[in-house]
């Protein structure tokens, strides 16, 4: 019993006490600690701390509109067509679920950064026009960028409710003269209306809660989301309890819009008119077929084929603006990162480091949680879940502030070590692994266990020979699904991060402040070749779309 009360509070103290810290936080004084509501007169007193609050609303809804246009059609397309290459077209929307947006940001900026962009040279090249018609730096530029690297949450939701729906409700549209669009339209749609508005949900909140992309484009553009504002708290002077009160309405904004998200998921429209094993048909789109594999082509040369090609075109380049030659090819930016930067090969290292700990502590934190709700070995073992869901409610630059003001000041001063973005880390992907670790405890018979007990053994026996060796596929995927992730984590690293412990994602940053974009882009190819082997990993152990599937 001793056991399970300490995993409770190692619990508390990641998820719980982070956010009640970042709420006191908001109304006390830095100096002696009051109550005082400065904080949030400081925050929102000036316009354009609320002009930066407005232009993240105005990205969020942006990229819920672009998203669902690019995700929707796709998604049905391969659930519900005869449209040619749906492997394909799988993958490279796996491929740019993969892609950290903060790198498909950079290559949008390699694309069409403002005249020296090659969407811009080759628009000059052809039209004989001084300057380039394309500019990255902007609201639309954002959007688009944040929207291509998003899309695939709405395309995941949407495939997933589609394969749940049997043909029977299209076939008697048919019957009643309905033809194949309007059926689509009138009856397919409509079946599976929750789960798209949760994928747009998703892909709203990710859009408000992302630094690096607005970071890079938005910052250029001069003009603030609540992000990189919030960033801006913590130039010196840092004022945490001013960061703390701006965070507010982000967070509440996140609460409010999962909440309606589960009232809108939880109705599940599509499953009660279908039931288990109903037939489902592919609609036959004749010469539209190719039509849609072009759409669905076209939205992939925009979040993966484009951004990655220029990308990989400067990792391997001299000086990128040169072009595509073979006099400008090199190895040497790659050289420089792993065998000459000591900074980058400290990175390179922590980068790794870190997320392999944070998956195993993430994993096997949740699996002991799943275990205690699953067999009911304390009271209220439903508030654990809870507890262990909570930081998928909390953005990661919300949830940094808290670590921030819990754990950066006297007695523990964390801020700057490695343990502090671990553990930030993860609690920000603590709900992935206990999903996994909940599904798997759920299939297996705890009288497995009894047999166990009955012969004398202990409960930690049974676990360790029963439970875990018949968990192991599921546990191996749920710990790739937050390694992943955490290598790539930006939106909490920048706030937690000090001088020994910068990671590759803060590094890309810093190198992107710098203008050094081959040296960039080498970095970001050899973090993007690691997660693909992990990924393909992952395919190998638990099978195709392991990521997408459980990510819906």
């Amino acid at each position: 019993m001793v056991i399970w009360f300490t995993l409770i509070a190692v619990l508390i103290f990641l998820v719980a006490s982070p956010l009640v810290r970042l709420i006191v936080s908001s109304f006390q004084t830095a100096e002696t600690g009051t109550f005082t509501l400065n904080n949030y007169v400081e925050a929102y007193g000036r316009v354009r701390h609320l002009q930066a609050l407005l232009h993240s609303l105005e990205l969020g809804l942006g990229v819920a509109v672009l998203a669902g246009l690019f995700g929707v059609p796709i998604a049905w397309a391969i659930s519900r067509t005869d449209m040619p290459c749906k492997g394909l077209i799988r993958v490279l929307v796996l491929g740019a679920f993969i892609t950290p947006p903060y790198l498909g940001a950079i290559g949008w900026i390699l694309l069409a950064g403002p005249n020296s962009g090659w969407l811009n040279k080759v628009w000059i090249a052809l039209t004989g026009a001084d300057h380039g018609i394309f500019n990255i730096y902007s609201m639309a530029g954002l959007i688009l960028v944040v929207a291509v690297t998003s899309f695939p949450y709405v395309f995941v939701f949407t495939n997933a409710a589609l394969d749940l729906v049997s043909s029977e409700m299209e076939d008697a549209a048919h019957i009643l003269g309905a033809g194949k669009w309007r059926t689509t339209f009138k009856v397919t749609l409509p079946l599976v209306l929750p789960a798209i508005l949760g994928g747009l949900i998703i892909s709203f909140l990710e859009a408000i809660a992302l630094f690096g992309a607005p970071a890079l484009l938005a910052l250029p553009a001069r003009f603030h989301v609540v992000s990189t504002q919030l960033w801006q708290f913590f130039e010196f002077p840092v004022r945490v309890e001013v960061a703390a009160a701006y965070a507010m309405p982000l967070l509440l904004i996140t609460v409010a819009l999962f909440y309606l998200q589960s009232r809108v998921l939880g109705r599940r429209g599509y499953a009660s008119v279908t039931g288990k094993g109903g037939e489902r048909r592919v609609m036959q789109l004749g010469r539209w077929r190719w039509a849609m594999f072009g759409y669905a082509c076209f939205v992939c040369l925009l979040s993966v084929v484009l951004p990655m090609t220029v990308l990989l075109q400067a990792a391997f380049a001299k000086a990128w603006g040169r072009g595509f030659s073979l006099e400008n090819l090199t190895l040497r930016n790659f050289h420089y990162l792993l065998f000459d930067q000591s900074q980058a090969q400290q990175a390179i290292i922590n980068t790794f480091v870190y997320s392999g700990a944070t998956a195993f502590i993430a994993i096997g934190l949740a699996l002991a949680i799943a275990y205690v709700v699953s067999r009911r070995l304390v009271p209220w073992s439903q508030a654990l879940t809870f507890l262990c869901m909570a930081p998928f409610v909390i953005p990661g630059i919300v949830l940094a502030i808290g670590f921030y003001a819990a754990y950066a000041p006297p007695p523990l001063a964390l801020y700057g070590t490695g343990t502090i973005l671990v553990l930030a880390f993860a609690t920000r992907f603590l709900p992935i692994a206990y999903t996994s670790s909940a599904a798997g405890m759920r299939s297996i018979n705890p009288e497995m266990e009894d047999a166990v007990r009955i012969l004398g053994g202990s409960r930690l026996l049974a676990i360790r020979k029963v439970l875990a060796p018949l968990l192991k596929k599921s546990l191996a995927g749920a710990w790739i699904l937050v390694f992943i992730p955490a290598t790539r984590e930006l939106s909490s690293a920048i706030f937690l991060v000090g001088p020994q412990t910068r990671v590759i994602s803060v590094m890309l940053f810093d190198l992107s402040e710098e203008g050094n974009f081959e040296v960039l882009a080498a970095l970001g190819t050899i973090l993007l070749v690691i997660t693909i082997a992990i990924a393909a990993i992952g395919f190998r152990i638990i099978g195709r779309d392991f990521m997408l599937r459980r990510t819906a």
